[in-house]
């Protein structure tokens, strides 16, 4: 499983070792980190308390990325790899190296590297006595995390050859490049609404999805520009102001269609005699309001003969079929104004005949 921690607990620092020289020429190997707990004579590192830990457990996890890589680590001078982008000038390599190996008790060694013959001569001469790898390590559990490279040093710091120094230009803490770093990295975090031990993955994702989104939105700025540009079709759209006279003449004429239709429906029903003139004021204002109410209200009144000039029976003796299967104009005012229905009065009507 790939070890994962959280970008806010990473740090880098550079220490330095004393190499060995025997005969006049380089170390064919020489030990990078020491086992157990170590730290730099002025204290570092603050976190943790109980410093930096390299054990089998990850000296193993180093030795399988360094099998892992297609390149080899590369050792330069004075860190110049770290300084090439600010001063400009060129980072010559010393050394390569690829292999490490772990010595229970005694550190992880770089074995085999391979020396230019300038730095041969230098380190052959102890015009350069110390090596300085550059590591990360969790700030946690104080846990070296990764290799990244090496430099030949002459200021390494180091109590006697067991203990490290980092390096005063480039280290996480009080130094002006990892620490500054690592709290640009927890403020993005934040920035991206981030916890500030969210791993790398996490924020690559978000950046990610926020960059599509920011796509999407500059797509639809530059549509809602060329609408705004573009003048409106006629043939498809028309102005508030049209819409709102065509809607004020439609009104006009809905009203002016619904006056004609009740004007009729009244004046028919006040010459079959289903409306009394007094009802007339009452039947208009009705059908201005609700035609369908004043069509069914006039459905149910029984057209009243003699107030048609007819004799109320037209020649039918009293109690004929019609008289006793209808209601009058009357008997249907006293079922408005008693609230009963009328098919109850009829009912009624009729028991009562009988």
């Amino acid at each position: 499983m790939a070890h994962k921690t959280p970008l806010r607990q990473i740090a880098i620092a550079a220490l330095a070792a004393e190499l060995p020289v025997s005969a006049g020429q380089p170390p064919a190997e020489f030990r990078l980190f020491p086992a157990g707990r170590f730290r730099s004579v002025d204290g570092r590192p603050e976190r943790p308390a109980k410093g930096w830990l390299m054990d089998a457990r990850v000296a193993a996890r180093l030795i399988d990325a360094a099998k892992a890589r297609k390149s080899d680590y590369v050792i330069d001078y004075e860190h110049q790899t770290l300084h090439a982008a600010k001063n400009g000038q060129p980072a010559p390599a010393a050394a390569w190296f690829h292999d490490l190996e772990w010595r229970e008790g005694d550190g992880l060694y770089c074995v085999t590297p391979t020396w230019t013959a300038a730095a041969a001569a230098h380190v052959a001469a102890r015009e350069y006595r110390y090596v300085s790898p550059v590591f990360t390590w969790d700030k946690d559990t104080g846990e070296v995390l990764k290799l990244l490279h090496g430099a030949l040093v002459n200021d390494p710091g180091i109590d006697g050859l067991t203990d490290f120094s980092a390096l005063r230009a480039f280290g996480p803490e009080g130094s002006t490049h990892g620490g500054d770093d690592m709290d640009l990295l927890e403020k993005l975090l934040g920035a991206l609404g981030l916890p500030a031990d969210a791993d790398a993955e996490t924020g690559l994702a978000t950046v990610t999805a926020l960059k599509a989104k920011a796509g999407k939105a500059d797509a639809l700025t530059t549509e809602v520009a060329a609408l705004k540009a573009s003048a409106p079709d006629p043939a498809r759209f028309v102005s508030v102001e049209t819409m709102r006279a065509l809607q004020t003449e439609v009104a006009a004429l809905k009203t002016q269609l619904q006056g004609g239709e009740v004007d009729g429906l009244v004046k028919t029903a006040l010459a079959e005699s289903r409306l009394l003139p007094a009802q007339e004021t009452w039947a208009r204002e009705l059908g201005g309001k609700d035609v369908a109410a004043l069509k069914s209200y006039l459905g149910t009144v029984t057209p009243n003969p003699a107030l048609a000039g007819k004799t109320q029976t037209e020649g039918k003796g009293a109690g004929s079929r019609d008289e006793a299967t209808t209601l009058s104009v009357v008997e249907l005012a006293v079922c408005k104004a008693t609230g009963t229905s009328a098919e109850d009065f009829l009912k009624t009507k009729q028991a009562t005949a009988a």
